[in-house]
């Protein structure tokens, strides 16, 4: 993953079989926030330089631990720490691991903060058995020292197979009600990366389709969502998708129904300068799109879009994307987009 933002929440799912059983446990790692601080006999000002130093984690490379509120050496930037009061920086070739204990077989996707502290980009992978979060540089030229991402907050959910839908609806999860871990107290959501085809997504029947982009999962705890406690903002326009397919007869009559809104997060959409957000449906075997606008005042609110159409095939496909960008009403430039939620598929 590439942390391309001064403060973003990120998604990597993780499938794997473990070494042995253990009771499932969603929410962060032990010290997953890293406020217990390492052992300063372990430690050269902020470098971290015993392996075992940070409780609960094996740290390799230049890491350091960062205290919000610490001037970047050299110029004086306080570097972004993402949660609480601390966070790791993960220098050229470093990575933080922690062994965990989970159910064989079992799906899970991980969750954790990233920020960068320069104009770099910034590239982190996470692997298992063990989690390993690796920080390398994006090729892209000579390794700023003084650069590297700030990490924290790293979580661990469960993901459940979604359960069959009522009222003859063909869609698996819907109104993405499961999904990844999104942390009590986050304002950011949770960046759901682009899947490969048969690649285990962290959102159970769904995903995200794209070269590079992502979608933000949302909750209603902290934005607007049209229904339930759940659903994905669409942040990156057209070049992100969110796809699904399932089992179809033949010549059946379709009709698939879903909701646009805003996430209540100041992302306006209003007005003679800004078009509005603008919903795209589309699903095989249908003879055109169908589009939903929303006149988005950042707000929060809903609209209702369908397409219908005649099964071609015993797959079809659906897809929902947005046709516009959309950048936050504060001036950030922050990436913004409309909301979907509610998604059916009806077949007869």
């Amino acid at each position: 993953m590439v942390v391309g933002g001064a403060r973003c929440a990120a998604v990597l799912l993780l499938a794997f079989a473990a070494a042995r059983a253990a009771p499932d446990v969603d929410g962060p790692l032990l010290n997953g926030n890293f406020e217990y601080p390492p052992n300063r006999s372990q430690m050269n000002g902020t470098r971290v330089t015993g392996a075992h130093a940070i409780p609960y984690w094996k740290a390799a490379g230049p890491v350091e631990y960062v205290e919000s509120g610490t001037d970047r050496p050299g110029d004086g930037m306080v570097l972004p720490v993402p949660e609480g009061a601390h966070a790791v920086r993960l220098g050229s070739g470093a990575s933080v691991r922690q062994q965990l204990s989970v159910t064989r077989g079992a799906r899970y996707s991980v969750t954790f903060s990233a920020a960068r502290t320069c104009g770099q980009s910034e590239r982190l992978r996470l692997s298992v058995v063990t989690l390993v979060i690796h920080h390398s540089d994006d090729g892209g030229g000579a390794e700023d020292p003084a650069c590297g991402p700030l990490v924290d907050a790293v979580a661990i959910k469960t993901l459940h197979p979604a359960a069959e839908a009522a009222g003859g609806n063909l869609l698996r999860n819907g109104g993405f009600e499961e999904g990844p871990y999104v942390a009590p107290g986050s304002t950011c959501g949770v960046l759901v990366p682009p899947m490969g085809e048969g690649a285990v997504s962290p959102l159970p029947g769904w995903m995200v389709m794209s070269y590079s982009k992502a979608a933000k999962y949302v909750d209603a705890a902290r934005h607007a969502v049209p229904g339930g406690s759940r659903a994905v903002e669409l942040v990156a326009g057209v070049e992100a998708a969110l796809v699904q397919e399932v089992d179809t007869v033949p010549g059946s009559a379709c009709r698939m129904e879903f909701s646009v809104g805003d996430a209540g997060d100041g992302c306006v959409a209003c007005g003679p300068e800004l078009q509005p957000m603008r919903v795209v449906a589309a699903a095989t075997g249908a003879q055109g799109t169908a589009a939903v606008e929303y006149h988005s005042r950042g707000t929060g609110g809903r609209a209702r879009g369908a397409l219908s159409f005649t099964a071609e095939g015993s797959r079809t496909r659906v897809v929902l994307y947005s046709s516009g960008y959309h950048t936050m009403s504060d001036g950030s430039g922050s990436l913004c987009g409309p909301v979907v939620d509610d998604v059916s598929l009806v077949c007869a």
